[in-house]
């Protein structure tokens, strides 16, 4: 089976915030091309705030990389774009809706069903109304 992971399946253990995603679980592992954006903005943030220093953002932007090598990207395309921009059946946030899409696309393409990782309870919710089985909350 495949998963699609967002962010906060990465983000969050890497910062020490949150549970790990049991990669070996899955034949393959997806996400959009976001995630790197994401996770890099969030990382300089901390930095900003003064939540972890010098030698933490530079463990987390190497552990990123090392982990983004084992994630097949769906691209940032105009066909999600477009798909992310049409109405959602909850509530959901810009970047999460281009989540949601790449998923979508991810599953049409390969032609199987594909699960969806977040730690993220509203993202949760949005990929079970699209009949994803959720993982991570």
């Amino acid at each position: 089976m495949i998963a699609y992971v967002d962010t906060s399946i990465v983000l969050f253990p890497l910062l020490g915030q949150g549970r790990g995603f049991d990669w070996e679980k899955w034949d393959f592992v997806y996400s959009s091309e976001l995630l790197g954006l994401e996770a890099r903005r969030a990382i300089d943030k901390l930095r900003l705030e003064l939540a972890i220093d010098d030698a933490g953002v530079a463990e987390a932007h190497q552990e990123l990389s090392r982990i983004e090598r084992y994630i097949g990207v769906v691209p940032l395309s105009r066909a999600v774009l477009r798909r992310s921009a049409l109405p959602m059946p909850t509530v959901v946030k810009t970047l999460d809706a281009i989540h949601l899409t790449s998923a979508l696309i991810l599953q049409e393409n390969k032609r199987t069903p594909a699960a969806f990782a977040t730690h993220d309870l509203q993202q949760a919710t949005a990929a079970k109304a699209f009949g994803f089985e959720v993982f991570g909350i």
